[in-house]
């Protein structure tokens, strides 16, 4: 099988709940985010039950936006936990990021966020600079760009340094967003909550679905 870039995001606050819908989506996935309904719902340890259970790379989706000693601080007890990469925010400024990062793991920074009208209100404007952070500080996990707006990640891919820089996509299914637009745009990888473990579908047979769609692009 052709190796995953579906991102299961696990929006949900019930640890059984969250585990069963994991297993079951496992082998079509590349990794799987938490965030925090589930980290407030089932505590930290959800991270190194679902590490356990799946064995793959868990994101936590904690959008960290403080001073760099808090932002260190939090992210030291998530990536204790068994967080392979931690969603943080930019525009904090290079010191917050830089502490997240601190060599204990990989950060994923938020350029572009998927909610509309919301995210062209504040972020959107400074989306340059949040970019050019992004190619100053790598090697890292990646970038968050809107599922929701195609042009958008291909913009912020022809701005984005060659060397690495992923670029993840939220907002498939539920907020409108397709996949395969999104991997067209330049995404290398699609998140994707809703769509697989809140519709009619089995969660299984949602994530497959996704899967050999994303495929059939790359």
């Amino acid at each position: 099988m052709r190796e995953s870039r579906l991102i299961l995001a696990l929006d949900v606050y019930d640890r059984e709940k969250a585990l069963e819908i994991a297993e079951r989506t496992a082998d079509y996935l590349w990794a799987i985010k938490v965030n925090w309904p589930l980290i407030t719902g089932s505590g930290l340890k959800i991270i190194t039950e679902l590490k356990q259970v799946t064995g793959l790379p868990i994101i936590a989706d904690l959008k960290l936006a403080d001073i760099p000693n808090t932002n260190r601080m939090i992210a030291s007890k998530v990536f204790e936990a068994g967080a392979d990469y931690i969603i943080v925010h930019g525009f904090v400024g290079r010191d917050s990021v830089e502490a997240v990062m601190g060599g204990l793991g990989k950060t994923i920074i938020v350029v572009e966020m998927s909610h509309p009208p919301g995210a062209k209100e504040f972020i959107q404007p400074v989306v340059d600079k949040l970019i050019e952070l992004a190619n100053e500080l790598k090697p890292f996990g990646g970038v968050i760009a809107p599922a929701t707006r195609p042009e958008r990640v291909s913009y912020i891919r022809s701005k984005l340094q060659e060397g690495g820089i992923k670029i993840l996509t939220p907002g498939v299914g539920a907020q409108g967003g397709k996949a395969k637009n999104a991997v067209k745009a330049g995404a290398d990888y699609v998140i994707v909550g809703r769509f697989i473990y809140g519709s009619d579908t089995p969660p299984r047979e949602a994530a497959r679905g996704l899967y050999e769609e994303i495929s059939e692009v790359v």
